[in-house]
Parts: structure tokens; C-alpha cells; sequence
């Protein structure tokens, strides 16, 4: 009997899993709290453009929920991937938990640290985090494209976690799949990138290549790194790599931070930033777009988990805690996207005065 796999949340990283996952043949049930997206799938099934252009749509085994309140039918699930936003989390696990056999683990696929939120809903033994490094987005609803290649790095907090190669085989219909020992390390990793790609895409308004093609954005990058890796450091937690990138390496040393002119290595730091601009040239802020429509952004989950956790740690993280500030400000329409908003923010002015200018 083919296992009953729950997907909730049919944004860009979700839309193409569960799209993925059915036309690999697998029983799937997508949910979406968004009426318009849910009948879409439901009339064309999940229409997805590949990084390459090719094409294609299939349609998933059981229709769309809106809401499992209103129909469960194909349950219990006997897996259940967790592709919302980080602030509809705790919400989607707690109405997805009583549709879910009593084994059925559950696969967390947010940005940020999402895995120690999901341990405190369903358990630390049922949990198991899929840190995604490859891109989509959802054009219109219904309709994604992959913006770039990438796998899965799939893992568990502990040994008491979920058996991850039946989970890594299903996964594999979506993209390739990594598993790996130090999971905490590698979302660690993963925070940081978004930290700086996805905030900085959402202050500066414009997509990764051109940010990265300004050297004041890649300082600015590599300042947020240098704060993340002392939290980190100081909570015990030892960064993996994500793509290949070293982020402890990556950050500013002290010498570079005092030095008037640049080095070999710091030379070597920002080419491996203007590479990565040309490599996800394409690639658009999620938190952009979700302050476009409205909707609430992850800052909190990202930047704003560092800045909390600095504070508890006793660690300095003042370009993290003006880049929370300035998304809250836009979110609130008190402040616009713009290059010159991020320029005053490297160069240390808070969103109030960037406001005043």
C-alpha cells in the first residue's frame, strides 16, 4: 500500500514538492489555506517550469484541502511535509497533528530553526528537517518555477528521530537528497545565507545578482556572517557547510574589520560573493514578496531569532537588530525598498533616520 503523504503549504518550496511527489505516482493530499491557489491545483493540477524551461503539470492523488478541519479524507497520513511560511508554522502542525498516524513523522522544510519549534508541537522523536538549497516561487497560483537547482540536506535533532531513508527516497521525486549527521549545524548554515539574501533582497528591492554586484551589499554580508558565527559559536553550535560555503570562514576577521584597505583573502571573499550573485542571479526575496502582498514576514525567524538569541548570549548584533527594525518599518508602510535604504543601514543609520533623509 502506497504511504498517504500530507503536504501543507503550496507556496513556491511546497507547491513544487507535492507537484513533484504526484507525478512520481505517490498518494498525495495537498492543503493551502488560500481558496484561489486550492482551486486552481484543483482545475489544472500543480503546473511547474523547470530551472532548465522545460514544463510540465501533474495532478495530485486526492484534491486540495483549504482546511483539514473541513475534509481529512485520505488520512491518517502516514507522512507529512511542512512546507508553510515559519509564522504559520505552529498553526499547520497543531490542526495537521490529529489527521496523522500515531508514527507518522513530520518533515520541516522552513527557514530559520524550524525543527526545535516542531519538537515542542508533535515531539523531537517524529521530526526530521529538510533544509532546502534550491529556489522556487509561485507566479500566479497554481503556477511555479524553479529559480534555481539545489537539493535537499535531510536530518534529525537526535537519535530518537525518524528513520530517514524511507523519507529521502520520497524526497528524491522533489530533488536530490543529502543526509547528514549535523543537521542543527547545517541549518545554522542555511539561516545565515537567508539572513543576508532574503532581508537584504527585501530592504534593497531588487533580486540576488544585482545586490551582490554592489560591494557595499556584500560587506554588509559579510557583517551579518561575522554576527551570526560568534552567536553561534556561543551557543556551542558548529556550522556546516550550505553549498559549498563556509560561513564561520567567511566572516570578518578583526584585521579586516579595522584594516582601511583590502587583503588577498578579503579579495577572495568578495568573489566568492559576486559568484554566488551570478550563480542565483534570478533568484527573489521570499520576504520581498511577502511584504508586496501584505502578509507578514519571517524577519523574526530569521534575523530576528539571531538577535534574540545575541541578547541571551550577551553578544553584539547591531546590524541584525537595524535590519529587523527597517522590515518591520516596511511591512508597517512606514519605509520603501530601495537601495538607499540598505546603503544607510550598512553605513549604520537606524530606519528612523533613514525615514528622516
Amino acid at each position: 500500500m502506497k504511504s498517504r503523504v500530507l503536504v501543507v503549504g503550496c507556496g513556491g518550496i511546497g507547491g513544487v514538492i507535492a507537484g513533484r511527489l504526484a507525478k512520481a505516482g505517490h498518494d498525495v493530499t495537498p492543503v493551502t489555506g488560500n481558496r484561489t491557489i486550492a482551486d486552481a491545483i484543483g482545475v489544472r493540477g500543480f503546473e511547474v517550469r523547470e530551472f532548465d524551461g522545460q514544463t510540465w503539470s501533474a495532478a495530485p492523488a486526492r484534491a486540495p484541502r483549504v482546511s483539514l478541519a473541513e475534509d481529512a479524507s485520505g488520512g491518517p497520513f502516514d507522512l507529512c511535509i511542512v512546507a508553510t511560511k515559519a509564522t504559520t508554522l505552529e498553526a499547520a502542525l497543531r490542526d495537521a497533528l490529529p489527521h496523522l498516524s500515531p508514527t507518522a513523522p513530520v518533515v520541516t522544510c522552513q527557514n530559520g530553526l524550524p525543527e526545535e519549534l516542531a519538537a515542542r508541537v508533535v515531539g523531537a522523536h517524529r521530526v526530521a528537517g529538510a533544509v532546502v538549497v534550491w529556489g522556487a516561487s509561485m507566479e500566479e497560483p497554481g503556477r511555479y518555477v524553479r529559480t534555481s537547482r539545489g537539493r535537499f540536506q535531510l536530518g534529525r535533532l537526535d537519535e530518537r528521530g525518524p528513520e530517514l531513508a524511507p523519507i529521502a527516497a520520497l524526497l528524491e521525486a522533489a530533488a536530490p537528497v543529502e543526509i547528514v549527521d549535523n543537521l542543527v549545524g547545517v541549518r545554522w548554515g542555511k539561516l545565515a545565507i537567508n539572513c543576508a539574501t532574503s532581508t537584504l533582497g527585501a530592504i534593497g528591492g531588487e533580486r540576488l545578482g544585482p545586490l551582490l554586484g554592489r560591494r557595499f551589499v556584500r560587506r554588509m554580508v559579510l557583517e551579518l556572517w561575522s554576527e551570526i558565527s560568534q552567536v553561534a559559536a556561543r551557543q556551542g553550535v558548529k556550522m556546516a557547510p550550505v553549498t559549498g560555503l563556509q560561513i564561520p570562514w567567511l566572516a570578518l576577521s578583526p584585521e579586516e574589520k579595522r584594516a582601511s584597505f583590502g587583503s588577498p583573502r578579503l579579495a577572495l571573499k568578495h568573489a566568492i560573493l559576486l559568484a554566488i550573485g551570478v550563480k542565483y542571479r534570478r533568484m527573489r526575496s521570499s520576504m520581498g514578496l511577502a511584504l508586496e502582498r501584505g502578509r507578514l514576514p519571517e524577519i523574526d525567524f530569521l534575523n530576528g531569532e539571531i538577535v534574540a538569541r545575541a541578547r541571551r548570549l550577551g553578544v553584539d548584533a547591531p546590524l541584525n537588530a537595524r535590519l529587523v527594525d527597517a522590515v518591520w518599518r516596511l511591512h508597517e508602510r512606514e519605509l520603501q525598498p530601495s537601495i538607499a535604504l540598505l546603503q544607510s543601514l550598512g553605513e549604520g543609520a537606524p530606519p528612523a533616520a533613514a525615514l528622516a533623509a
